[in-house]
């Protein structure tokens, strides 16, 4: 994911916003295509998005990422799209949140208790040294679940807070992966130094944080150009008249390649704004699929 989001922001990929298709009331058929260079993979991510299906406790997304090898064009791949947004949506909130959360770090707060929360807690683990999770969900039997399997299989302190407002007051990191229409996470309720993953809504419309914390943090996108057009919550504030197009000071592909700095002091509170994009879907699928053919090789050669 590092390395796709610096080739996003260096120009070195192609790929175009995404289409997404209302179904009815929160139902969506999102088509995503693109390329990680001119002489690579290339693709398409469909997927449906019904999240209402959750409250009866079936995915709500669901679809493929078909990959395309680049010297004849054949399609080589198909991965679940769900199984791969999982993966790489944490995967790059961990990374935004290495080049954007303090050094000293610790405790992380997850607002929702679905697959995303769960990938989420696994992959900042892994850029900063956790000493407590808090997480935060509407569905206090599905918190206390997914509470229950982190503590097993990471070996983290996991703790429900029931209070959006004292969940928040604990945290260092924290990200917000919900369904929520309306904000769940306040501006008030950030402490200073705090970085946040937004990552639940990803279109315009829903959205988690109210404008206070989109005006008073550093804004940072996963890409510019979605963000100015599909971010919600940055679109609302906008709307406000609180912030204009040069509040989103960077992608953080610009912050890994050293273009623009990232976090600026260690008061400063930092967001990254996720939408997803293409080339993510596809260097991760492009990942699996190397690995299984050099399997497959080393297994025939046997």
């Amino acid at each position: 994911m590092r390395e796709a989001m610096q080739a996003l922001s260096a120009g070195h990929t192609r790929q175009l916003l995404r289409t997404m298709l209302s179904m009815g009331e929160r139902r969506t058929f999102a088509l995503m295509p693109g390329a990680l260079a001119e002489d690579d993979f290339f693709g398409a991510k469909l997927i449906s998005v019904f999240p209402n299906l959750q409250d009866t406790g079936r995915r709500a997304h669901r679809g493929l990422v078909v990959l395309f090898e680049p010297v004849e064009g054949h399609p080589v791949c198909v991965a679940d799209a769900e199984e791969i947004t999982l993966i790489r949506t944490a995967a790059a909130s961990a990374v935004a949140t290495d080049a954007l959360a303090r050094a000293d770090a610790k405790a992380l707060a997850v607002f929702g208790a679905g697959g995303q929360a769960f990938e989420h807690v696994r992959a900042i683990a892994l850029v900063r040294q956790l000493d407590r999770v808090i997480l935060w969900g509407r569905d206090e039997v599905k918190t206390s679940a997914l509470a229950q399997r982190l503590a097993r299989e990471t070996g983290l302190a996991v703790t429900v807070e029931r209070d959006g407002e004292q969940a928040a007051a604990q945290a260092d990191i924290i990200c917000t992966v919900t369904g929520a229409s309306q904000p769940i996470l306040l501006g008030r309720w950030i402490r200073p130094g705090t970085h946040i993953n937004l990552v639940g809504s990803s279109g315009p419309g829903p959205v988690e944080v109210d404008a206070d914390l989109v005006v008073n943090a550093r804004f940072i996108a996963d890409s510019r150009a979605s963000v100015l057009a599909q971010g919600a919550e940055f679109l609302n504030a906008k709307a406000d008249g609180l912030v204009g197009d040069e509040h989103v000071v960077a992608e953080i592909g610009e912050v890994l390649n050293g273009s623009v700095a990232g976090r600026r002091g260690d008061s400063e509170i930092t967001v990254y704004k996720s939408l997803g994009h293409a080339v993510q879907d596809l260097a991760a699928v492009a990942l699996l699929y190397r690995r299984h053919t050099r399997e497959a090789c080393e297994a025939e050669g046997a």
